[in-house]
């Protein structure tokens, strides 16, 4: 498809006049492509060519309009660190229009009704370490929104220094966030908050649409793609960071990266975001913040169905969590099936790396390379010290005395990825697009494609997180 074929279509139009605010991009000074990736291009059906040419950077820059185009902010409220916050909004990501299923917004495209005296700009290093994660998370297989390019520019930016702004161009299958709902649950618009309903069950829930009271398996759907996303989280090292309501995805989606960070040295209680002195988003209150999120969205929706079956929903959370995660954490260990002592095995692991300080992706990507009472020096040279670490392989040993050698082994380094984008790394490639290099990022690129993969030119990103590195915290800005 060529883009002067593009037709954009935008449904969300169709609420309320409450539910979003029309507003024009405000392109960015000499805009330039920095990276286009090219699967979510080949998904819109946008032909190659056309990512070659000015009217794609055009298009990323919110100049060319497609045919439809009918772009605007969307409206939303939110728990911010627990305390809510009744108006929010899309204060600096502009909506430019839907592709079949697929919902396209320019962020970083200027200010919005929502911008709460910011620019609604975004600046080089928060787009690329998106664009990128975005990317690198697909290919994890966890649910995330996707970025079809990125651009750069002379625009100046002020942050806390002067900075080049940046747009990267998101795609979702759903912008809708549980903070959404809470917008008009607060202010006592239940006819909006019933066509809120009805649109995101059309929109991402179509198998419940005519069941009895949909708006109850609503909760129940949005309660377990949740809860297994927090657990596929938590099974790679992942700290999104700054957990609102506003930026939790009614669609499952990983949504809004900003102080995230994969686990350098495994560390329970680490926290991202340096704004978050009570560590309230740490690593491990993921599943519960998870949940208190959930909480929050059903009492939005009891207007619309009694609170007291969506409750029986969510005491069922962690059972459903639980499972979830020793699902996927069994597969990282190649264990066949559940046996009794599992999750013991799996909690004595997580004890063992934090005490002998071991690189979580490392280790496990190691493992998986490991043979049943087999040369255990690179396992143990990962850690401090041999124990607990030969305590804890001798009882993996004997549970996977019986597996198949081999099918153990393809089914770990099928799930157990080498690479991960650790922050050190993301940040080698912004200190060298901001001098106008963007080879880093292209690298990067080519890692959060196939993190499985070996890729011997970057044996160096699957070592463990140099010391001078580990554990950085970054801000919502970054």
């Amino acid at each position: 498809m060529k883009l002067n074929d593009i037709k954009l279509t935008n449904p969300y139009l169709k609420l309320d006049a409450e539910f979003h605010d029309r507003v024009k991009p405000d392109p960015l000074d000499k805009a330039h492509l920095i990276h286009v990736n090219r699967t979510v291009a080949n998904t819109l059906g946008i032909d190659d060519d056309e990512l070659k040419s000015e009217d794609f950077v055009r298009l990323l820059n919110g100049e060319f309009e497609a045919e439809g185009s009918d772009p605007f902010a969307m409206c939303y409220a939110g728990h911010q660190f627990g305390h809510f916050v009744p108006r929010l909004g899309d204060g600096r990501a502009i909506n430019i229009g839907t592709i079949d299923k697929f919902q396209l917004q320019l962020k970083g495209a200027g200010i919005t009704e929502y911008s709460r005296m910011g620019d609604g700009r975004a600046v080089l290093r928060s787009s690329i370490r998106e664009y990128l994660m975005s990317e690198a998370m697909t290919n994890l297989r966890i649910p995330t929104t996707l970025c079809l390019g990125i651009i750069g520019s002379e625009h100046p930016v002020r942050r806390e220094s002067i900075e080049k702004g940046a747009i990267v161009c998101r795609v979702s299958t759903t912008w809708v966030r549980f903070g959404t709902f809470e917008y008009y649950a607060a202010n006592g618009m239940f006819k909006e908050l019933k066509e809120l309903a009805d649109y995101v069950i059309d929109e991402s829930f179509p198998h419940i649409n005519g069941r009895p009271d949909p708006y109850k398996l609503l909760f129940n759907e949005v309660m377990v793609i949740t809860s297994r996303l927090m657990a596929q989280w938590m099974s790679v090292g992942f700290n999104h960071g700054v957990m609102n309501t506003d930026n939790m995805s009614i669609g499952g989606l990983t949504l809004d990266y900003g102080p995230f960070s994969f686990l350098d040295d495994y560390k329970a209680g680490h926290v991202s975001n340096h704004t978050d002195v009570e560590g309230r988003y740490s690593f491990e209150n993921q599943p519960a913040i998870s949940r208190w999120n959930l909480e929050q969205l059903m009492k939005a929706l009891s207007p619309l169905t009694p609170i007291e079956g969506m409750e029986k929903l969510l005491s069922m959370y962690d059972k459903v969590y639980v499972r979830y995660t020793h699902y996927y954490m069994c597969k990282k260990l190649g264990l066949e099936g559940t046996v009794e002592g599992d999750p013991e095995l799996i909690d004595d692991m997580y004890d063992m790396l934090e005490k002998l300080q071991v690189d979580y992706t490392l280790f496990l990507r190691t493992l998986s390379h490991y043979k049943h009472k087999g040369d255990r020096t690179d396992l143990l040279a990962t850690g401090l010290y041999h124990e607990p670490m030969n305590e804890w392989l001798n009882a993996y040993d004997e549970r996977i005395k019986y597996i198949d050698p081999t099918e153990r082994r393809n089914q770990m380094l099928n799930v157990n990825p080498k690479y991960v984008l650790k922050n050190y790394m993301l940040q080698e490639g912004i200190d060298a697009a901001e001098n106008g290099d963007f080879s880093v990022v292209d690298d990067l690129f080519k890692l959060a494609k196939q993190p499985f993969e070996e890729h011997p030119e970057f044996e160096r990103w699957a070592k463990a997180t140099p010391k001078e590195f580990k554990n950085q915290k970054l801000s919502c800005s970054s």
